[in-house]
């Protein structure tokens, strides 16, 4: 639901104001601010990823307008996990005040500060376990144990005098998980024995009815592809899941095989992650991916990112043969991922691509070779039964995500006015049990371009969808700069239009009426008889060859 754009009033003595910056309709830039006696904590600072419609563009990140001005207020960000879409835009609110404390438990602090690292940006942390609780500002934080793709996430208990807030992060109740850490449903049902006053809860699989099958489920389907596979394997996966690599290590020794990883991010985090004790990796099992292509094929795994379809990850890469391990003929490659919404299209054309080189490509959709990391409606019901909470603000998910999860919420007997669809930008305040919905600041996306933050516009990004779809067209004009007589041109010169040059001859003539009939009006100004030109060539263009091109004009005084 999108609320009329109104800046909230002030904030009341004693209030709580919750505003989430990202992750409201969509699945990304989950980022939401907390805002109490005058200070500001933050949960989650992440990025989403581009689409199709975004050329160019390397990440999108929060709005960080309303929080510009008063950084000094930010006591503290609260990073539940270590997903990208949860951690990756810390660099770049780090870039703003580089001393703002940073909030998690050990492995996701540590793949934040490999991620400051590259930006040459030395954090200020404070590692954190479940069942801890630490003051932070007038904040008083409750952490608690939940299970998610990764290890060591955590939810994170709010209190403060205005109510208690509990925010999910990512989550699922995988009963049987790797490491033997569930979620804690002891300290949930302790919460709402205490009373929760607002529950942020992760919506991405609301829409899912039943519970998400247990990780364990995904190791015996591991086990047998890469046992029967004639050839090398290439296993594809998000460089953060420290339980779908240990899965493919494990497989990978039972068979004989060894495992190469490849990846700048995926080398990064499982060093990490086995430096810390979160991966066990057998010894002697991995190789240095040069060395591995000495190897017979049916003794080596790939391990690799790229598994949503990124165009210079290293699946990718392969399937363009862009890389120096080139996929072919009795290969295997396994996609151990789910489909982010949006990337649909590119992970089908590198299955395809795959395909076409004659590898056999098992993903998703033909064999149980990865499970979700967020609760099904089942598992959303069971937590809204036992914590009873007086509020929802559904998160973490598209509008159909959040509407389903209002709706279980609803279910459960929350009354429909104590749950609220917002948006990026929602304010609400919460006091003394209620909650309400107390304005609607105007945000947008921060595009990260190659060096630059915030610099690309969506009327850019507008321009680069117009290059590549309907082409470019450029006009050049000699005029005479005292009588606008035309001295040389109209040239005309076109990129991307599939006719020849020459069918513009027939433009030429306009061109020229129009500039003469603008002259004699008294038209001389450069800029002008530009606009003349485009509004002169955009119709013709338009009528006879049905595109709507960028048009540059130029028109030159001589």
């Amino acid at each position: 639901m999108s609320f009329p754009i109104a800046d909230p009033a002030a904030l009341e003595e004693g209030t709580l104001r919750v505003t989430p910056l990202g992750g409201l309709g969509e699945i990304g830039r989950n980022m939401t601010m907390f805002e109490f006696a005058g200070k500001i904590l933050i949960v989650d600072c992440g990025v989403l990823f581009p689409e199709e419609h975004q050329p160019g563009v390397d990440l999108i990140l929060p709005d960080f307008e309303p929080i510009k001005n008063r950084l000094d207020d930010i006591v503290g960000v609260v990073l539940t996990h270590g997903h990208e879409d949860h951690i990756g835009a810390v660099p770049y609110l780090l870039r703003l005040k580089s001393d703002i404390p940073l909030i998690g438990s050990g492995l996701t602090l540590a793949l934040v500060e490999a991620k400051l690292k590259e930006h040459r940006i030395k954090a200020f942390t404070l590692t954190v376990k479940e069942g801890q609780r630490e003051q932070v500002g007038p904040f008083d934080l409750e952490f608690v144990a939940v299970n998610h793709s990764i290890p060591d996430a955590l939810a994170v208990a709010i209190r403060t005098p205005a109510g208690m807030v509990l925010a999910t992060g990512d989550f699922k109740m995988d009963q049987l998980p790797l490491d033997g850490r569930i979620t804690d449903l002891r300290a949930f049902s302790r919460l709402g024995e205490e009373g929760v006053d607002l529950f942020l809860v992760d919506s991405t699989n609301a829409d899912v009815p039943g519970f998400t099958p247990t990780e364990r489920s995904i190791g015996p389907v591991l086990d047998q592809v890469i046992g029967k596979a004639p050839r090398r394997v290439i296993v594809a996966s998000f460089s953060s899941h420290v339980h779908r690599v240990q899965q493919v290590l494990d497989a990978a020794a039972a068979h004989g095989r060894r495992v190469a990883l490849l990846g700048r991010s995926m080398l990064r985090n499982m060093t990490i992650a086995e430096d810390l004790g979160y991966l066990k990796v057998p010894e002697g099992l991995l190789i240095d991916y040069k060395k591995a292509r000495d190897l017979p094929d049916d003794q080596i795994v790939y391990m690799s990112t790229g598994s949503q379809g990124e165009p210079m990850a290293v699946l990718s890469r392969m399937a363009n043969l862009d890389h120096a391990i080139e996929p072919g003929p009795g290969d295997t490659v396994i996609l151990a991922s789910s489909l982010i919404p949006g990337n649909e299209n590119a992970v089908y054309r590198v299955i395809d691509g795959l395909t076409k080189l004659g590898a056999n490509v098992v993903h998703k959709a033909n064999a149980k070779v990865h499970v979700s990391g967020h609760a099904a409606a089942g598992e959303l019901i069971y937590c809204y039964n036992i914590l009873k909470p007086k509020n929802v603000l559904p998160v973490h998910g598209e509008y159909r995500h959040l509407m389903a999860n209002a709706r279980l919420a609803q279910d459960t007997g929350i009354p429909a006015e104590r749950t609220f669809i917002g948006s990026n930008g929602t304010v609400i305040d919460l006091n003394d049990g209620e909650a309400r919905v107390v304005g609607q600041l105007d945000l947008g996306f921060v595009y990260v371009d190659g060096s630059t933050v915030g610099e690309i516009t969506d009327a850019d990004l507008k321009d680069r969808r117009i290059l590549g779809e309907e082409g470019f067209v450029s006009v050049i004009v000699v005029v005479d700069a005292g009588t606008g007589r035309i001295i040389s041109g109209p040239e005309i010169h076109a990129r991307g239009i599939a006719e020849d040059d020459s069918v513009f001859d027939d433009v030429v003539p306009k061109i020229i009426a129009a500039l003469k009939e603008a002259s004699g009006n008294g038209v001389h100004d450069t800029h002008a008889l530009s606009q003349v030109v485009r509004r002169t060539i955009g119709r013709w263009v338009n009528q006879k060859l049905r595109r709507r091109p960028m048009i540059v004009p130029l028109v030159i005084e001589a």
